[in-house]
């Protein structure tokens, strides 16, 4: 590093304190002064280029700093740390890490390049170079704190429990002052300290740990839950039993407490015989009068009672609930529908409740001179729970004649007219769903919740700009436009409803872009993490700290991205296949897969949406001229560039590897792996696919139709080398039973789903698959649906909706007419059967 004169050596000291106060206009004014007069100086040309860099000037920024690394590429230690910084602040960690390395190659003992490269290499959980460099700070600095517990931490993640127990010990050693009772610090120090003793395994120690701590630890709630696992782990019930209840008695709303009350009690609530349910529900009684307040007490019951017993506790549970007018009642007990008895019970009883309340205006028909007679909302609320009750089973019409009853009774009732719409909307009459969701979002314009609803409505609808002008009633009003706010705020599933409204309309560059821009909100929020590496060590929040380093390395398993990304899939898949329907970053309307009447209804819709964005887009630029607050320009409107790729395969690949390492457990993954390895002709990808979809769910429709897709692909391509034919034909064995006849494979998946309309459907197209001679059975086989009762738990809408669909491309039926008619008796809302 070459030497200033004093002068010069001072002012370059200032430039430094005008980085580190983020002043970074008058930085750039004197690295510049110094730059008059020595123009070579390396490390006031990287200090340029970094001012530079925080002034959205990247490439004059990369332009000075390599300049400065030119003049003083061996020894300088500012220029190599600045690159790193540069690399760092545009995500390329790996490059990044490469320039601190050097960096530290001439400058061991730089404490500012040693935290740096501590918090990126724990950013990319390279827990060995965390370890080693925290340790190198600590022995810099081994009365600070920070670096006592991060040590501890990289030895936590690394597995060493025992170090890490060792570590936090001596540095309790050495404090000189002993911490007071209520130190928050020091309690979370304590628990944490606790957390490696239990992750080690040694149970019995962290129980022993856990009592000796107990004075120094501030949240006595979780010391008391941790004590409650320990003790049941244990097989100490009698005491795990004791602090459930007392945590029970701070908390009676915890199902968590109650499942572990059980446990202590050695209770399993499922399958008890009629004695047993008498006893717990009676302890549950006692319960209910202590704390009279808690819903949960209520509500448990319900799980495990059966028969007379639990036709008791549901009377005594609903009658307050429709008395006081609880919305969310049937969500409440949704999950007991999955017993069908339970189901039937409740639809007895409520539909008794209904004739009761009709005629008398009580709960029950033996009504007493004494009994008081129930308000008006009584009725109401019953109508509201059984018009939910009958869209859950698929009864849309009765449904129907109870929600607009209710509605008739009460037509200033929001929560209704929300109803209804959900009814419509399952009914497959979205048009109508969201005209009752926007009747509901007029009654009320200050409820941000029905607004959201309303906005998802509309877009599932395809009225975009309609959409986009109702959610911008709870955006900033500073803001360029709702979209740019909605942007900034991370607001996932605004994208995700918009892009998937472009992609059913075949604007496939605008959905990717969308799905590009949740793939963006993720990747930002991974980068976030980078506030409280540092952060979560100076506030001793170690618990937390942890708990959200293993959350990120989870994060694109989130239900958000995963939707996300299938959609993205889908359409490379889409444009792979289809190139042909990509002119100019325009799509084309895919008329291969509709009727005439279809074809004549697309065509007539676009050129309406034609003519409606002509007149959009001239709106938008008067008002773009009037506007006071600048609108970043967006250079790709349409998203050209993410359908103009050279490759759709590996676009695809981009989406599918975090799913792969992360949502592993889904077959959904799997199968859209398969989808693209066998495309890329990657057969041994494919396979895998195959063998990992067929250990979560080995009964899948489509992993069935993908198996046999697999073997007819394999065995018709001559090109396969002689190791991988090998290879696929022993591992195939596990798949595809060897001497089996592809046909009778088919037939016997098919025997063993008779019931399941999808089974029906996929095996089916199977059929045709291996032979185009089987399509009049395939056909024969679908039409069975009419009147084969067996398929009537199964017959929903989008099962029948593929059905048809399937007729009238796959197999070109002239009877698809026929089931589309029978289709309009099962489902008499839906305008797919209805239209012409």
């Amino acid at each position: 590093m070459r030497e200033l004169p004093s002068k010069e050596s001072g002012l370059f000291k200032h430039i430094l304190k005008c980085y580190e106060y983020k002043q970074y206009k008058k930085g750039l004014k004197a690295a510049e002064q110094i730059l008059r007069k020595f123009p070579e100086h390396g490390d006031t040309l990287a200090m340029k280029g970094l001012f530079l860099n925080h002034m959205d000037r990247k490439e004059e920024a990369y332009e000075f700093v390599k300049k400065g690394l030119s003049y003083d590429l061996k020894y300088s230690h500012i220029c190599w740390h600045v690159y790193g910084l540069l690399h760092r602040s545009d995500k390329n960690y790996t490059q990044a890490l490469k320039c601190y390395t050097q960096a530290l190659k001439i400058d061991k003992a730089n404490m500012q390049i040693l935290g740096d490269y501590s918090l990126l290499v724990i950013q990319m959980r390279n827990y060995e170079a965390f370890n080693d460099s925290i340790n190198q700070l600590l022995q810099q600095k081994p009365t600070n704190q920070k670096y006592w517990l991060g040590l501890a931490i990289s030895y936590h993640l690394l597995g060493n429990y025992e170090t890490a127990e060792n570590v936090l010990k001596a540095h309790q050693d050495t404090l000189k002052e002993k911490p007071g009772p209520m130190d928050f610090e020091h309690s979370e120090m304590l628990l944490y300290h606790n957390l490696i003793i239990e992750e080690s395994g040694n149970i019995f120690a962290a129980l022993q740990h856990l009592d000796d701590i107990k004075h120094g630890v501030c949240d006595r709630i979780s010391w008391k839950e941790k004590r409650a696992q320990f003790l049941l782990k244990l097989d100490r019930y009698e005491e795990a039993e004791a602090t459930y209840l007392e945590l029970i008695d701070c908390n009676p709303d915890c199902n968590h407490y109650f499942e572990g009350f059980l446990k202590s009690r050695k209770i399993n609530p499922e399958g008890l015989n009629e004695e047993e349910q008498k006893l717990l529900m009676t302890k549950f009684k006692e319960f209910g009068e202590k704390y009279p307040r808690s819903n949960f007490i209520k509500r448990y019951p319900l799980q495990f009672t059966t028969g007379d017993n639990f036709r008791k506790v549901l009377d005594e549970y609903l009658q307050p609930m429709l008395r006081k007018g609880v919305f969310s009642l049937f969500v409440n007990i949704k999950n007991l529908y999955k017993d069908p008895e339970k189901e039937k019970l409740i639809e007895s009883l409520l539909e008794g409740y209904l004739q009761s309340l009709k005629t008398n205006s009580t709960f029950t028909f033996n009504k007493t001179d004494s009994e008081v007679k129930e308000p008006p909302t009584a009725y109401l609320w019953t109508l509201n729970f059984l018009a939910q009750h009958y869209d859950h089973k698929g009864n849309t019409t009765r449904a129907l004649e109870l929600i607009n009853e209710a509605i008739v009774h009460t037509p200033t009732m929001v929560e209704l007219y929300m109803t209804k719409g959900r009814i419509l909307k399952h009914g497959g009459d979205v048009a109508e769903a969201m005209k009752v969701m926007n009747e509901a979002r007029e009654l009320d314009f200050q409820d941000r919740f029905i607004n959201t609803k309303c906005t998802k409505y509309m877009l599932r609808n395809g009225q975009l700009t309609e959409a986009e002008k109702i959610v911008g009633l709870f955006t900033r009003g500073d803001a360029p436009d709702p979209i740019t706010d909605l942007v900034d705020m991370q607001c996932m599933w605004f994208a995700l409803e918009e892009g998937e409204c472009h992609m059913r309309h075949r604007r496939f560059g605008k959905a990717l872009k969308r799905f590009y821009q949740i793939e963006k909100h993720f990747a930002d929020i991974t980068e976030d993490q980078f506030d409280f590496h540092s952060y979560c060590l100076r506030k001793v929040t170690l618990r937390a700290y942890l708990s959200m380093l293993r959350l990120e390395d989870q994060l694109r398993s989130h239900p958000y991205y995963f939707r996300a990304a299938q959609n993205a899939i889908k359409i490379y898949l889409n444009l792979y296949d289809n190139p042909s329907s990509i002119t100019n970053g325009e799509e084309k309307e895919d008329y291969a897969n509709m009727t005439e009447g279809e074809i004549k209804k697309a065509k007539s819709k676009a050129k309406k949406a034609a003519v409606k964005a002509q007149q959009e887009d001239a709106k938008k630029e008067e008002q773009a001229k009037r506007k006071i607050v600048d609108k970043p320009p967006d250079e790709d409107p349409d998203g050209e560039k993410f359908v103009k790729t050279l490759d759709p395969l590996v676009d695809a690949l981009k989406f599918l590897r975090p799913l792969q390492e992360l949502a592993s457990k889904k077959i959904e993954t799997h199968l859209m792996s398969f989808d693209i390895y066998l495309r890329k002709k990657k057969y041994l990808l494919a396979l895998r696919s195959l063998l990992r979809a067929q250990q979560i769910e080995k009964n899948n429709p489509i992993l069935h139709k993908n198996m046999i897709m697999f073997k007819i692909t394999v065995d018709q391509d001559s090109k396969i080398h002689k190791i991988v034919a090998q290879v696929i034909t022993k591992q195939c064995a596990s798949i595809l039973p060897e001497g089996v006849p592809l046909r009778d494979f088919n037939t016997a998946f098919m025997n063993r789903n008779i019931g399941f309309i999808p089974h029906l459907l996929l095996g089916a197209e199977t059929l045709t698959l291996i032979d185009l001679k089987y399509k009049q059975e395939a056909e024969d086989m679908l039409l069975d649906i009419i009147d084969n009762q067996a398929y009537l738990a199964t017959r929903t809408l989008p099962n029948c909706i593929d059905v048809y669909k399937s007729l009238v491309t796959t197999f070109q039926s002239p009877k698809a007419e026929m089931f589309r008619t029978k289709c309009k008796e099962w489902f008499p809302i839906s305008p797919f059967f209805h239209s012409e």
